[in-house]
């Protein structure tokens, strides 16, 4: 299947002739990296304004964290966090994603604007994938065993790359069926997100394994605990892993990278892809 070339969601595209960064903004007492940090509104304005000067090409804005152990945040609490940094967002011109499980949250900002929905749980909602349809909005497919309370219980996989990406291969039909365009649809194998160590560093070898599928593919390493094991370091130290592993993935095809750290990854991925594009 050929690979798309450009993003489309809810009116807006971003081509991908080459690498998108997608800025993290957590407006959450309780994320694993920066969790507290970005709960006040005012906060919350100035990351996604610093972002956008960074060179962000998606803000993607989360009101409930999906580090492991964590629990459901109550629809309207989610709401409440959420709802001031999306219409910032979108004020500002910014193509806006929010990482959301619920459709009632889903509905509410995708009424407001914004562009696609994040969603971790890769789709498993009816209601949610037809809110998606609906709007024209695109959607970011991700693969997690379990959820976050359990999925970090001994996770098992045969050939880790090949049930992964059988999910999400599945997960697009779904979501082609219901509705939502091809060039509307990414797809994330969920690094961190009910893996083992080696099966993340599996994942990140074989990501050119996904490429035949035709989706963008998204990856998501900053920060986490896959780097922290490999380097034995706190998540406030793992900036140069992260920008490794982001240029690592867009040697191996990835094409859009969730991170904290927008202008780093930024000038590491230029970098990259002028070489590649020589």
């Amino acid at each position: 299947m050929s690979r798309i070339e450009r993003l489309i969601g809810a009116g807006r595209e971003l081509p991908l002739s080459g690498p998108l960064v997608m800025g993290i903004v957590n407006a959450t007492p309780d994320s694993f990296f920066d969790g507290g940090r970005y709960n006040d509104i005012e906060r919350v304005r100035s990351r996604i304004d610093r972002f956008l000067e960074e060179g962000a090409d998606i803000i993607d804005i989360g009101g409930e964290s999906t580090r492991p152990g964590a629990d459901l945040v109550p629809v309207e609490e989610e709401l409440m966090r959420i709802v001031p940094a999306v219409e910032h967002a979108v004020g500002k011109g910014a193509f806006v994603s929010v990482d959301t499980r619920k459709p009632e949250v889903a509905g509410r900002v995708l009424g407001m604007g914004a562009h696609m929905i994040n969603s971790v749980e890769g789709l498993r909602s009816p209601e949610l994938t037809g809110l998606v349809a609906d709007h024209g909005a695109s959607v970011t497919i991700m693969h997690m065993k379990g959820d976050p309370r359990t999925m970090q219980d001994d996770p098992t996989y045969g050939d880790v790359v090949e049930e992964v990406r059988g999910y999400l291969d599945g997960q697009v039909g779904i979501a082609v069926e219901a509705g939502i365009a091809r060039e509307g649809i990414v797809i994330d194998p969920g690094i961190g997100f009910g893996k083992t160590l080696e099966h993340n560093l599996a994942i990140l070898n074989g990501l050119d394994r996904f490429l035949d599928m035709g989706q963008p593919l998204m990856i998501g390493t900053s920060r986490k605990s896959v780097i922290g094991k490999v380097l034995d370091l706190p998540p406030e130290e793992r900036l140069e892993g992260s920008v490794a592993s982001c240029v690592m993935a867009l040697v191996k095809g990835a094409s859009i990278f969730r991170v904290h750290d927008v202008l780093e990854t930024r000038r590491a991925l230029d970098m990259a892809h002028s070489i590649m594009s020589v």
